[in-house]
């Protein structure tokens, strides 16, 4: 794939973790990429001075509307194929929402649900017809599925980013773009904790192999990083 012909993603969120790897794993497939970070990340930057060009990397807090309004200017009249918002949060998963401060779960709702679809939003009007926007959710936001409960402020927060986005999608659906809640598994990362089944190479290249599989498919899913379907 030449320079002129390679697609072009936009990762939010991908300063570690999942986010870095879903950044190495297209930049081995010849994809373009352009990556956020909140602040500066020496792995990321080591990878861009490795890249050849492909790797541009921009300042972007999710939390913060006026950011993302300054970015989406700095980038207008770029054309992507894939819109990935990776940002997210986590809080003490032994914590019921009725012992956190009302800052606290509001602090994982901006985090987690609000701040990306309002990237969704703006940024994903650069996806060209075609294309995809994905938002990193987890398994824990099925609602169907919760039988175990725990993580409260956590499961509430991506079931309602899970939410927004099949209403996005629905609203939008003249744009014939496939839009998709992905769940990485169970991650060894900071969030996902040192007893996680699944390494980020793992998780990414599956999300990477479901990606392009259902390239060009508009609609809206719920899918695993083996491209399964969650329930909602």
């Amino acid at each position: 794939m030449t320079s002129s012909e390679a697609s072009t993603v936009l990762i939010v969120g991908a300063s570690r973790g999942l986010g870095l790897g879903l950044v190495r794993r297209h930049l081995e497939r010849g994809w373009r990429v352009i990556a956020t970070v909140r602040g500066r990340s020496e792995a990321l930057d080591a990878l861009a001075a490795e890249a050849d060009g492909r790797l541009a990397v921009e300042t972007l807090d999710v939390t913060e509307p006026e950011q993302i309004a300054a970015l989406a200017e700095r980038l207008s009249g770029t054309r992507l194929d894939l819109l990935f918002v990776n940002a997210g949060v986590t809080h003490n998963p032994a914590q019921p929402i009725g012992e956190m401060s009302e800052g606290e779960f509001m602090h994982v709702l901006r985090s987690n649900a609000y701040g990306p679809i309002r990237v969704v939003e703006r940024l994903g009007e650069l996806v060209t017809a075609g294309g995809t926007v994905a938002v990193m959710t987890s398994g824990l936001g099925s609602v169907a599925n919760n039988e175990s409960g725990g993580l409260e402020a956590y499961r509430a927060s991506k079931a309602a980013l899970n939410t927004m986005l099949r209403s996005l999608a629905v609203r939008k659906g003249d744009r014939r773009i496939c839009y998709l809640a992905v769940d990485p598994g169970w991650v060894l990362t900071d969030m996902g904790g040192p007893e996680a089944p699944l390494d980020v190479d793992t998780s990414t290249r599956g999300i990477a192999d479901m990606l392009e599989a259902r390239r060009g498919q508009a609609g809206v899913a719920f899918v695993t990083h083996e491209n399964k379907v969650v329930p909602w």
